[in-house]
């Protein structure tokens, strides 16, 4: 996922829990898909932050040698920039960008 291209916000913003709750009929559901995709968003963004960083990591770092890395910095500071996973998921959900099913409502259903 590209998270330069989101059009999140960078700082809390005050939703309307109607707006939330306008697909599923739930404020709790809507939350709690929001929680899960923030949880997947969040995991993506830790490993592509770990993936940049190793590639600037020391093999041979000991208390002595330990040094500050301006990439490394720079990179860190980028990402902290980012908006937060739950500002990203909640804009996307409230974008219809984000799949999710109830299997229990699902199940309800009958053949």
């Amino acid at each position: 996922m590209d998270f330069k291209k989101t059009n999140a916000p960078t700082t809390t913003v005050t939703r309307n829990l109607m707006d939330l709750s306008r697909d599923t009929n739930n404020v709790y559901e809507s939350v709690v898909i929001i929680s899960k995709r923030a949880n997947q968003i969040a995991s993506e963004m830790k490993e592509e932050l770990s993936k940049k960083l190793v590639e600037f990591g020391a093999h041979t770092d000991t208390l002595e040698e330990v040094f500050e890395n301006e990439e490394q910095i720079q990179i860190s500071r980028y990402y902290e920039r980012l908006p937060k996973p739950t500002l990203i998921a909640t804009q996307e959900f409230l974008e219809d960008k984000v799949y999710y099913r109830n299997p229990a409502k699902e199940s309800d259903r009958k053949f």
